[in-house]
């Protein structure tokens, strides 16, 4: 059995290709471990607003704040949702598993850092853990 050169140079570049993908491929990723747990301990932080409030013992740790912030008028105004998520973060920051709103309000007032912004503030508690 005789190839040509066609399928000489055929079968070798099928043989090269199928040699390359069976290396160990190593995947590499731009997220990093560490900032998607940052991102995602808000969801372990119970957040207790108007008629839900927290039931049982728990501890007061603290007081924290969360922010959202309009930088341009051009841009999208905050969100009081944002606000109290990043107050969730700084409740979670502090070792709180709930976050009970005292005042959530707007300032519309242009400063040197902001167009207008949310703040939401309120206490970091410690309850006993959800099952």
């Amino acid at each position: 059995m005789t190839f040509s050169v066609k399928q000489a140079w055929v079968v070798s570049s099928i043989a090269l290709l199928l040699s390359a993908c069976a290396n160990d491929y190593v995947f590499k990723s731009n997220l990093d471990g560490k900032a998607i747990n940052e991102y995602f301990k808000v969801g372990d932080v119970v957040l207790y607003d108007g008629d839900v409030q927290p039931t049982g013992n728990f501890e007061v740790l603290g007081l924290v704040e969360g922010e959202a912030c309009q930088e341009t008028e051009k841009d999208a105004p905050p969100h009081m949702s944002d606000a109290r998520s990043n107050a969730r973060r700084a409740a979670a920051d502090i070792g709180a598993n709930g976050f009970v709103v005292k005042s959530c309000f707007m300032i519309n007032e242009p400063d040197n850092s902001c167009y207008s912004r949310t703040l939401c503030v309120g206490q970091a508690i410690k309850t006993a853990e959800n099952k």
